[in-house]
């Protein structure tokens, strides 16, 4: 789509751009992780994180889109840098804020926060270290925050939070968040307060290079699980570890799924028994350096249970040569690029939303495209999988060169209908980015109403990148 809606867009300098909803929320807040404002209604958190602030080039921006019976609307935004009120730092060049981003509610004040990572930020003299930055949730939407203390043995150009989840890992009742990136890995545990941060934190000494991470409760216990990654030599798609709490205070256990691979991961459950099921997108084609997977890329469903996936268990494996699946398998699709779990026909399974962004469309060369795979009691099928491009019918723009539509996906329920609603990256759309929605119905997504917002509807006037990461 090359057509741009007119409008007088502003350099970022302030951060603070756009008016925030009208009017604060009057009932009591929500309590739901993505409900910035407390309304009721999830929001749409986008990065941009190669987006210029002044004269700040790649310093980075995040976008809200707060949510609505109708969705998310160029009229209801913020867009927050380092340079906001009240946000710690200063945009520099090359930080780039909004590389990483994970919502949830730290303080328990009922207004979900936002975890965001600037992997990019210097420290000192030290170049590309990386660091992590809570905005706070309120009536108005996010405002203020405070950066997650910074470790002093971050290396240079570490990308530290290039990975960020946020869940109750130990099972206290408290939010906890890990950041990831190269060969540091930290854990912040909850209860967090907007002047002190989190209760403690250290640092996870038993990962290696590992720039990814995913939480969600695989066993059932009330405590989320935390899968990391880890790069390895010889397969670029890593060997899968996670962390499982024996119980608050008592540690955690370092377990691995040694036939897992692939990155990145979504938990949700597929399958209706009460237990997370771990989603992995493996994306890469099959190589050398990489001997497994699908020519095109792939994902697998590794399902839970009380004692979380079982590694002997054979996997749900689908690409785009497995029947049912449109399309076909070809070089640098970058199938499982991105992922997101949610339930988008309101029957109880959790559904998959998978991005190809290197898909190519007739000649237009990574045009991109996303597929929508639905749960069942029998786990993950591809009965009614169905694919979605900017040349399908109802959805907004044209399918371009470049454009690569997926590059980021977030099933979400932003019309507060129970039923999860598809954000769709595009962070090559006009060469700037843009973010795509679809609603969810009893019947699956509907092109019907769907919204397309350029990086020029949000005023990045020289918003790059936008679309390329969607808070989970």
């Amino acid at each position: 789509m090359r057509k741009r809606t007119l409008l007088v867009a502003a350099t970022l300098t302030t951060g603070l751009l756009t008016a925030l909803p009208a009017g604060p929320a009057t009932a009591a807040p929500s309590g739901l992780a993505g409900d910035f404002n407390g309304d009721g209604y999830r929001d749409a958190a986008v990065g941009a994180p190669c987006t210029d602030v002044g004269s700040a080039s790649c310093a980075g921006a995040v976008v809200v889109l707060y949510g609505s019976s109708s969705g998310v609307s160029a009229t209801r935004k913020a867009v927050i840098t380092q340079n906001s009120t009240g946000v710690p730092g200063t945009a520099e060049s090359g930080d780039v804020f909004g590389a990483a981003l994970a919502a949830a509610d730290l303080d328990r004040d009922g207004y979900s926060d936002l975890v965001v990572g600037a992997s990019g930020e210097s420290i000192g003299d030290r170049q590309g270290v990386g660091s992590g930055t809570v905005l706070w949730g309120g009536p108005s939407g996010l405002s203020g925050g405070k950066g997650l203390p910074q470790p002093s043995t971050l290396a240079e150009w570490g990308g530290f939070s290039r990975g960020i989840a946020a869940g109750d890992f130990d099972g206290d009742g408290d939010t906890d968040v890990t950041l990831t990136g190269q060969s540091h890995t930290r854990l912040y545990l909850g209860p967090f307060t907007r002047t002190g941060g989190p209760l403690s934190h250290y640092r996870v000494g038993e990962l290696g290079t590992t720039f990814e991470v995913t939480a969600g409760d695989m066993s059932g216990d009330g405590a989320a699980e935390r899968v990391y990654p880890h790069a390895v030599d010889g397969d670029s798609g890593g060997q899968i570890f996670y962390y499982r709490s024996s119980g608050p205070g008592a540690g955690y256990t370092l377990n691995e799924l040694p036939n897992a691979d692939g990155f990145p991961g979504s938990i949700a459950d597929i399958n209706g028994d009460g237990y997370g099921d771990l989603v992995l997108g493996d994306h890469t084609d099959p190589a050398s350096h990489k001997p497994g997977g699908h020519l095109g890329g792939q994902i697998t469903v590794w399902y839970g249970g009380p004692n979380g996936p079982d590694p002997a268990q054979t996997p749900t494996v689908v690409h785009q040569d497995t029947a049912g699946v449109p399309g076909a398998g070809e070089a640098d699709d970058a199938f499982g690029a991105a992922l997101s779990t949610g339930d988008i026909n309101g029957d109880g399974y959790a559904d998959v939303a998978v991005g190809a962004s290197g898909e190519d469309l007739g000649t237009a060369n990574e045009a991109g495209s996303v597929t929508v795979l639905f749960g069942s009691a029998s786990g993950l099928t591809t009965t009614g999988a169905t694919s979605y491009t900017q040349n399908t019918s109802g959805v907004p723009g044209t399918a371009e060169a470049w454009d690569r539509f997926g590059s980021a996906v977030d099933l979400t329920d932003l019309t507060k209908d129970g039923k999860a609603d598809l954000v769709i990256g595009v962070d090559g759309e006009n060469s700037a980015g843009g973010v795509w929605t679809l609603r969810g119905t009893a019947t699956g997504l509907t092109t019907t109403g769907a919204k397309g917002l350029t990086a020029a509807d949000v005023s990045l006037k020289y918003g790059r990148s936008f679309g390329s990461v969607i808070a989970q």
